[in-house]
């Protein structure tokens, strides 16, 4: 590994001299009592000049866990179904890498440590490569992170809730046109991993609880982050759907449910982050079965794995069970040691590591990079995320704000509308309360990777977050609108004192209540609440707060910005109560977004992309919250979480996947089923086999009519659902297809979906393949999973 920056060398020196030597011990606190924040216990506050962050305590070195057998990561020519572009990438990389010494090839894939660069991962320059001034990578899945001139983009969680592909694609590639503004080569995400404990903390940095949803939404922010020329990272592999014991934990799952969530995004995205989590016992970036068997194997992967920021436990384990790119460097944060590094290199002298393994993951690396056009014209690095005075700060925004805008009202789901009360249509008087409604009292970016809930909530906390250029607040946006309209507004945000609240909204024509709640990512602990949530409740008593307001105004309006489902059966019933929006986390323009749903300029279109359950444990898993030593956390609900296990046993929700009103109406019909199954010669069991065109080529048909039948345009998400023979053992209802379709007053739209053979599989442990589920096959269109208007079959 090439020696530590004089920077890093500091760095270390202050770390054991203390905080008199430009370390401060508690940047990272903030708030007091109730409204703490501090670092979660096992991490640690560092200060470089203007930003401070809780990183990873130093932890021992663990001893490395093995795999009864190691596959070796299968080479190029002997996996099937390669892209073009991949080959073409390889073509050119395969050169390179022949005349690099070990030295250089280990390097590509070895970071500098943490602060060792100018981004959040860095890698060395190579001078035997032309035009490799080393990779940049950067957080986060909703703008660049440690920057100054950058936009917040709504959460995953939102956009997924357009169910809208054209608007997702089109955050990827505004996303992407900033990294690449900035100078970043790759950026970290889509995050992939579902919402199967809906407390948990990083759900709102994914897209819900389907896997067929959470495939089109990263598909599709892959495809533009990548259509920019930046790398995107397809993470968290895998099982990582918690934040208490993520580094200590081993997520037991069986061969079925690890092939069935494995999500399969054929969508060329460059690389692969693998998590801190243990795997069956093993951890996931060293993890053979996943890295070489699962991922390069089956799915044929063509990229690089990059391990989570220090989820890197050792040399040799590490690489031959598939791990290709350690970050940040370092095996601890200031450590003057890497896994890789020299250590690779006299790991391959010993060796315990393979010379074409090493071979494997210079060129893996290399050809991500020459996929995507960057060893030509790509802009240099313009910023410093640890020295701020040394980046050029350029504004990289464009015009995003309006996409944001739009991907924010869009995302608004309408889960009540009794008497249809809203749109509002200039009412004589309005109160606004609850804190939710206003600006942070420090501003925007009061806390550290916005780990306070104070004010809008627009983003979680964590690394997954980026600083606000600004934050529209609703009540800044909904008081200009008001003003407008000659309406009279009176306010109560400063806190959520129920008596103070309900005496402004008494005897308004309307109560507009802004309740949230909030979560993150582990290292911060956020009033009380350690990454994950500690419960579905809203936070600062959003429920008294709904209750005493709708106790005096019979016109009482809720809006939720919050990270995923929240319970609302305090007051969900209540005829005071007349309607309800979920908001989410919708970005920079939270406040005009929401005014625009509010007032009808944009008549919703979000659906739910989880279930809202009437209490908590309807759900089938739940967060571990407690535990010692290697925390075991068992995925026994298997297929069956979100809606597929309220389907399956008979639960009801209080509002189900993919639910969602308008100001206007639908109706459905002439479902027409045409295709088959049948036919055509697949190819043998092998590398790449998962990608088969035979599985994945669309062989049935489904159609029908959409018609807008109410008074005013609006668009709808139709959805398709299949229920597989009893002898596929899978949910009653699985989601295989959705489209957004705007329609006119009157207007009607024959509208088709297309099946491949894969939306009719499920995996065969036996024959560890893909095999369609043999009998007959219910295919509904619908509304929702709990609103299927028509319904047909088709035999396999």
């Amino acid at each position: 590994m090439p020696s530590l920056p004089a920077l890093l060398l500091l760095l270390a020196c202050a770390l054991a001299r203390g905080p008199a030597y430009g370390l401060a011990q508690d940047n990272c606190t903030n708030g007091s009592g109730a409204n703490l924040t501090t670092c979660s216990p096992g991490f640690t506050c560092v200060t470089q000049n203007s930003t401070s962050l809780c990183v990873l305590a130093k932890q021992a070195d663990p001893s490395p866990t093995l795999s009864s057998t190691i596959l070796a990561a299968p080479t190029q020519a002997s996996v099937a179904n390669i892209p073009q572009i991949w080959a073409a990438a390889y073509a050119k990389a395969k050169p390179v890498v022949a005349n690099l010494s070990n030295a250089d090839k280990a390097s590509l894939g070895t970071g500098l440590g943490l602060i060792g660069g100018p981004c959040i991962g860095s890698t060395a320059a190579v001078k035997a490569i032309p035009g490799w001034a080393g990779l940049c990578l950067q957080d986060s899945p909703v703008g660049v992170r440690f920057v100054s001139g950058n936009s917040v983009f709504p959460a995953e969680i939102n956009a997924a809730a357009t169910f809208n592909r054209t608007l997702v694609r089109e955050r990827g590639a505004a996303m992407g046109a900033e990294f690449k503004g900035k100078g970043i080569h790759v950026a970290l995400g889509p995050m992939m991993n579902l919402m199967r404990a809906p407390a948990a903390g990083r759900n709102w940095e994914g897209a819900g609880g389907d896997p067929f949803l959470t495939g089109e939404v990263a598909f599709e922010m892959i495809q533009g982050v990548q259509s920019q020329g930046v790398q995107a990272c397809a993470k968290h592999l895998i099982n990582n759907e918690q934040e208490h014991f993520r580094e200590t934990s081993s997520s037991n799952v069986d061969d079925n449910n690890t092939s069935c969530m494995l999500i399969h995004v054929q969508a060329n995205v460059a690389s692969v982050m693998c998590s801190y989590n243990q795997i069956n016992g093993t951890y996931a970036c060293e993890n053979d079965k996943v890295l070489n068997g699962l991922l390069k194997g089956e799915l044929g992967f063509q990229g690089y794995v990059m391990s989570d920021w220090y989820a890197t436990h050792s040399t040799s384990p590490a690489a031959n069970g598939g791990l290709d790119m350690t970050m940040p460097g370092d095996k601890f944060f200031a450590a003057f040691s890497s896994y890789f590094g020299d250590n690779l290199v006299n790991a391959v002298k010993n060796g315990d590591v393979p010379q074409a393994r090493l071979d494997d993951m210079a060129t893996r690396i290399l050809a991500g990079w020459y996929m995507l056009g960057q060893d030509s014209g790509y802009p240099a690095v313009n910023f410093n995320s640890w020295l701020s005075f040394l980046g050029s700060n350029v504004n990289v925004q464009g015009d995003h704000a309006s996409l944001i805008r739009t991907i924010g009202a869009s995302s608004a789901v309408l889960l009540k509308n009794q008497g249809s009360v809203l749109p509002l249509s200039a009412p004589k008087t309005l109160a606004i309360v609850g804190s939710g409604a206003r600006s942070g009292i420090l501003g925007a970016n009061e806390c550290l990777d916005h780990s306070c809930n104070d004010g809008v909530l627009a983003v979680g906390w964590g690394s997954g977050t980026a600083s606000f250029p600004y934050l529209v607040a609703p009540q800044d946006a909904i008081s200009t609108r008001a003003k407008a309209d000659g309406t009279s507004v009176s306010t109560w945000t400063l806190n959520n004192d129920v008596n103070l609240a309900a005496n402004t909204a008494k005897g308004k024509q309307a109560a507009l209540v802004f309740i949230t709640a909030d979560s993150g990512e582990a290292q911060y602990t956020v009033e009380g609440n350690a990454g994950d949530r500690n419960d579905l409740q809203a936070w600062h008593g959003g429920d008294n707060l709904v209750q005493k307001v709708a106790s005096v105004n019979n016109n009482t309006i809720v809006v939720v910005n919050s990270v995923g489902p929240i319970i609302m059966d305090a007051w969900i019933e209540n005829p005071n109560v007349t309607a309800v929006i979920w908001a989410g986390l919708p970005g920079q323009e939270a406040g005009n977004a929401i005014v625009d749903v509010l007032y009808g300029n944009v008549n919703p279109s979000g659906r739910l992309p989880f279930t809202i359950a009437k209490a908590e444990p309807d759900y089938s898993a739940r967060v571990t919250y407690t535990g010692s030593g290697t925390v075991q956390i068992p995925y026994s609900e298997g297929l069956f979480i979100d809606y597929r296990h309220f389907d399956a046993n008979n639960i009801t929700p209080r509002f189900e996947f993919g639910y969602g009103l308008s100001y206007t109406t639908f109706s459905y019909s002439d479902l027409k089923i045409s295709g088959s199954t049948s036919g055509g010669t697949r190819q043998p069991i092998g590398p790449g086999s998962s990608l088969d065109p035979w599985l994945h080529d669309p062989v049935v048909t489904v159609s029908f009519t959409l018609k807008n039948t109410g008074s005013k345009a609006g668009t709808e998400v139709p959805q398709l659902y299949t229920s597989p023979p009893a002898s596929a053992q899978q949910a009653p209802f699985n989601l295989k297809g959705f489209d957004s379709v705007y329609l006119n007053p009157g207007e009607s739209k024959s509208v088709s979906f297309q099946l491949s053979r894969y939306d009719f599989s499920v995996w065969n442990v036996v024959a560890q393949r893909w095999d369609i589920a043999t009998g007959v096959t219910g295919i509904s269109v619908g509304a929702s999973s709990r609103s299927l208007k028509l319904k047909g079959t088709i035999v396999n």
